[in-house]
């Protein structure tokens, strides 16, 4: 935020009432977030700046003046860790979807489109999110592909990270996902931290399931935060171990109930509230980062805290200047609450003007532009039968298993159906086939496995969401299916169907690197929840199986993934074989 200094001096003369402000907000009772009490008192703006706080100013001068009757107010929130991307639309319906709920600013991770565009997706992104009432700051995604196990359509090395390092929306280096290449102290990993701090900027972490020596030596980096904690003993050891905790609560993982008892006061600014990945659904239903500061107040946690940890202590770990408070110079990004326990914003106001009324935007959105950059990216393989087939083996074979709700999943070893001298799917046994398809055009590899507790009964489901590399995903138990649901993928550029009998059932397009639509929200919802309705026509039992399907994938969290290199032991860090030798 680059402030002028006809700005500051207007600000300084309406605090010392040599000039009207241009709003002053009578009879608030504010959370302050630096104190957490809350406070009856009179809030004054000087156009997008903070002028004054305080009960001296009940008779302010103002162009407008509003009287709240004791409503609440409250700071706009932050979200400290989000990839825009897994909402399935553009910034600008992002924010439709999240500004009228009180949030004004994100801190995003372009991890994905990047694997997809490079240098060129990341800076759409961000072309794409200025000049909305939310705003974007970005961190430099460390992991383009996230491992060498993986085929991503673009590669980010460290020239490319520190040429968007210099970007002045840029705020860190984003997750060093691949911790075991931390752990074995590979420079070329260590150097990004390295590189984030020349730049004085935050390096981000990723070290699911790390305690003890592992954590200590992940954090004896200079690694400054982590989000995926998914117990109460992983978190604290995180906290004691001085890690900006990040807790998230997402579509697929919902890691808030377990680590709400560390969100206490004494751990002060240490603790930030993030979605990381939120469905349409979820966003229309539940909402952004304002659905943790609810919960987190449901669940018994101080709701100044609560309003803290998805604001102030957000803005401090980044050194995101003048944000995530209602004090003077600060920027006047503000939440007028019908109530504070349930967070329901009436008015949200950004840099000091109405932007958001009764749960609704009030100011135009900019339109998405759609560049070359990000289009026509799904380029498959010619596909035959004979390419999904999995010839048989002697013995038992490793199988992923599924996990409601969690982007972790299990392996597991079992006896393996085969017909015709080939390993098959057996919808008896709640085992489909898992398919990885390289989908940008250059090697056509195709990573081929078997996954459990889909409850898949027939057809197939494919989506090019595919973390953290995008490639094509499928789970099917017929591999014509599977072939027919890759080819519609490849006419539509992207996006996610259900198909059973050869016939599509349910299709969403996401034509934007295979990632996003410019469509609406609600629009995006409704086609979800007949690929949902489809999904679960064909027997699936799994919730949000898309989700699940996704991240089937990424091979940096535990246990075993499918890439288009084939199955990988994420602990191993290696490609094993499907029969358990």
């Amino acid at each position: 935020m680059v402030i002028e200094l006809s700005e500051l001096r207007r600000a300084v003369d309406v605090a010392m009432g040599r000039c009207p402000g241009t709003l002053l907000l009578k009879n608030a009772r504010l959370v302050n977030v630096f104190t957490l009490s809350l406070q009856h008192t009179h809030i004054l703006l000087a156009g997008r700046l903070v002028a004054a706080v305080g009960l001296e100013y009940a008779q302010a001068e103002a162009e407008q003046v509003i009287d709240l009757e004791g409503r609440w107010v409250a700071p706009g929130l932050i979200d400290g860790h989000v990839h825009l991307e897994s909402s399935l639309v553009s910034p600008a319906e992002y924010a439709r979807g999240v500004v009228p709920r009180g949030v004004t600013g994100v801190v995003t991770d372009p991890h994905e489109i990047g694997n997809v565009a490079g240098v060129a997706g990341i800076e759409w992104l961000m072309e794409a999110s200025e000049g909305l009432p939310l705003e974007v700051w970005v961190t430099v995604p460390s992991s383009v592909p996230s491992t060498p196990l993986e085929t991503s359509g673009a590669t980010l090395g460290l020239a490319e990270i520190e040429r968007l390092l210099a970007h002045p929306r840029v705020v860190g280096v984003a997750e060093l996902m691949s911790f075991p290449a931390i752990l074995a102290a590979e420079e070329g990993e260590l150097e990004k931290v390295i590189l984030a701090e020349r730049w004085r900027k935050s390096p981000e972490g990723h070290a699911p399931t790390l305690t003890g020596p592992a954590l200590q030596a992940y954090l004896a980096t200079g690694i400054a935060s982590d989000h995926e904690s998914t117990t109460l003993e992983e978190g604290r050891a995180k906290l004691e171990a001085g890690c900006f905790l990040m807790v998230r609560e997402g579509s697929t993982t919902r890691n808030l109930a377990a680590l709400a008892p560390l969100l206490r006061p004494e751990h002060a600014d240490r603790v930030g509230l993030v979605t990381d990945d939120r469905l349409p659904s979820d966003l229309l239903r539940e909402g952004g980062v304002d659905f943790l500061v609810r919960k987190a107040i449901a669940l018994g946690v101080d709701p100044a805290y609560a309003v803290r940890a998805g604001s102030w202590n957000v803005a401090r770990h980044f050194r995101l200047a003048r944000r995530g408070a209602v004090a003077p110079g600060f920027q006047a990004d503000l939440v007028v609450l019908d109530d504070l326990h349930s967070f329901s914003a009436a008015q949200v106001y950004q840099r000091g003007r109405l932007v958001a009324e009764g749960g609704r935007m009030c100011v135009e959105l900019p339109r998405t532009r759609v560049s070359s950059a990000v289009s026509h990216t799904v380029r498959l393989p010619a596909l035959q039968p004979a390419d999904l087939r999995i010839p048989a083996g002697a013995g038992k074979v490793r199988v992923v298993r599924a996990i409601a709700h969690q982007v972790l999943t299990a392996e597991e070893h079992l006896e393996p159906t085969i017909r015709g001298g080939e390993v098959v799917a057996d919808p008896s046994r709640d085992l489909a086939k898992l398919v990885c398809l390289e989908r940008y055009g250059k090697n056509g590899q195709i990573g081929k496995g078997l996954v459990t507790a889909f409850g898949l009964q027939q057809g197939a489901l494919a989506c090019t969401v595919g973390h953290d590399h995008h490639n094509l995903m499928a789970v099917g138990v017929s591999d014509a299916d599977i072939i027919t649901a890759a080819r519609r993928l490849e006419a539509l550029g992207g996006g996610m169907v259900a198909v059973a009998e050869g016939q599509v059932l349910a299709e969403l397009a996401l034509p934007i690197a295979g990632l996003m639509t410019d469509e609406p929200l609600e629009a995006v919802d409704a086609k979800l929840q007949a690929l949902e309705a489809a999904a679960k026509a064909l027997g699936v039992s799994l919730p949000d199986p898309y989700m699940v399907l996704s991240f089937l994938g990424l091979a940096v969290i535990p246990e075993l993934r499918l890439t288009d290199f084939g199955l990988v032991d994420v602990r191993q860090g290696a490609v094993v074989g499907l029969f358990v030798e």
